[in-house]
Order: structure tokens, then C-alpha cells, then sequence
């Protein structure tokens, strides 16, 4: 039975176009968090709205994997809020990302810069920037509270 399922699994990552829809167990193994994550997460951001077909099963759309890489990469990496992840979405600065749909659903090391793409290039070194800035400002916070 094992052997079926890693061979099920292998030959649809394998096989699958970036622009193919996912379903939750193959979501959950590429962003590396439990299914019951992301259904948490569906609750708590309108945003990623899988389509369901019969017995609830999940197919995740190519933009949804995309926003849902980003809430990852914010709410685990860069120490993010789900309100403060929410805010984000609310003023469209997760907005670029979650457009390019197939290019940011793809492996990181798969990924290729979109064409005339300066200024989504610009914005999000700004918004690394103000992410370090504030990650800086925790570690200061954080020291000066501890003495």
C-alpha cells in the first residue's frame, strides 16, 4: 500500500504542468505544513478559494498555491501576524505576486523574473527592506525587555 501511494505521488509531481491544479496533500507536501493548516488558513483568508468537488475534496488553482506559498513564507519566515498577513492582503501588497499565478507556483529555483518586471522588483525589495528593518527592531525591543 505504501509503495502505491510514494509511486502515485512521485509520478504526479513529476508529471504535472506548473498551471495544474493541486490537491491539498500535494500542497501540504510542497509548503511543508499539515493539511489542517491550510484549511485553517482557507478560514482565515477569503482569498484562497480551492474549487471543491464531490466528498470536499480540494484542488488548489495555481494562483492559490502562489498567495498560499507567500502566507507561508510571511506567517513562518518573517514573523508575521495572521492579522498582520491579513492586513497585507487588505492593501495589496501581496496583490503582484498572487497575479503571476503559474510563475510563483512553481519551485523557488524554478521561478524566473517576469518581463518588465521593475517595478514589482522594486516594491518587493522595499518590503524586504521594511522586513528586516522591523525584524531588527523586534531583536532591539526583545533585548532591551529581557534586561
Amino acid at each position: 500500500m505504501a509503495f502505491g501511494t510514494d509511486n502515485l505521488t512521485g509520478s504526479r509531481r513529476g508529471g504535472k504542468s506548473p498551471g495544474a491544479f493541486r490537491t491539498i496533500s500535494e500542497v501540504s507536501n510542497d509548503l511543508e505544513v499539515p493539511p489542517h493548516v491550510l484549511r485553517f488558513w482557507e478560514t482565515k483568508f477569503p482569498q484562497i478559494k480551492p474549487l471543491k468537488r464531490g466528498g470536499g475534496r480540494r484542488y488548489y488553482r495555481p494562483e492559490d498555491v502562489a498567495l498560499l506559498r507567500q502566507i507561508r513564507q510571511l506567517l513562518y519566515n518573517d514573523g508575521y501576524t495572521i492579522k498582520g498577513v491579513q492586513r497585507l492582503i487588505k492593501e495589496g501588497a501581496l496583490k503582484n505576486t498572487a497575479q503571476l499565478g503559474v510563475a510563483t507556483a512553481m519551485e523557488p529555483d524554478q521561478q524566473q523574473q517576469p518581463q518588465n518586471s521593475t517595478t514589482g522588483s522594486r516594491e518587493k525589495a522595499a518590503l524586504r527592506s521594511i522586513v528586516d528593518e522591523l525584524q531588527s527592531l523586534r531583536k532591539l525591543v526583545s533585548t532591551v525587555l529581557d534586561k
